[in-house]
């Protein structure tokens, strides 16, 4: 069963909506970006009472989707160089900071053979102060609505769970 693009990505953004700062304004014209998805996470424990901080956590997301008929190698990779450009500034490192992952989602109704390649095999990772203030690592996937496949690199692999869920979601 092949799903509407448009009202896939509906379904995509109320889904990040209910923990995500969803983000429309100020996106640039010359990619197919449809929104970003913002997620912040702060955890703390005491010990006895407040003043006393057993240990806080910080874990952050900054998610870019992109939206088109089709993907070639050259709009992938300029829409991974993008979301890394624009993702990593935002990256606050300090020593609670755990992670802060970049995801980067391209829903298709088709992609090219070299643009799956390109988007598979993109990796990034940085750690700050030799990891003891966290780490940033780039999730990639490729959705293609027409015959319900999804496609990631080794670190976006939980995302593949989340889109059978979501095509699962959908068929009901």
């Amino acid at each position: 069963m092949a799903f509407d693009r448009l009202a896939f990505l509906g379904v995509l953004e109320d889904s990040y909506a209910a923990y995500y700062n969803i983000i429309r304004e100020n996106l640039p014209e010359e990619f197919p970006i449809s929104f970003r998805a913002d997620f912040y996470k702060r955890d703390e424990r005491y010990w006895l009472t407040k003043s006393v901080k057993y240990y806080g956590n910080e874990t952050n997301e900054f998610v870019y989707v992109f939206s088109a008929d089709t993907f070639d190698k050259a709009s992938a990779d300029a829409c991974i160089q993008y979301a890394l450009e624009e993702g990593l500034p935002r990256v606050k490192p300090h020593k609670e900071h755990q992670y802060t992952n970049i995801k980067v989602i391209f829903i298709a109704n088709e992609f090219e053979q070299d643009a799956l390649k390109a988007i598979v095999s993109r990796k990034f990772q940085k750690s700050y102060h030799w990891s003891l203030w966290g780490y940033t690592c780039l999730l990639t996937t490729a959705v293609d609505v027409n015959d319900e496949k999804v496609w990631t690199n080794p670190a976006g692999r939980e995302m593949k769970k989340y889109f059978s869920k979501l095509f699962a979601a959908q068929k009901k």
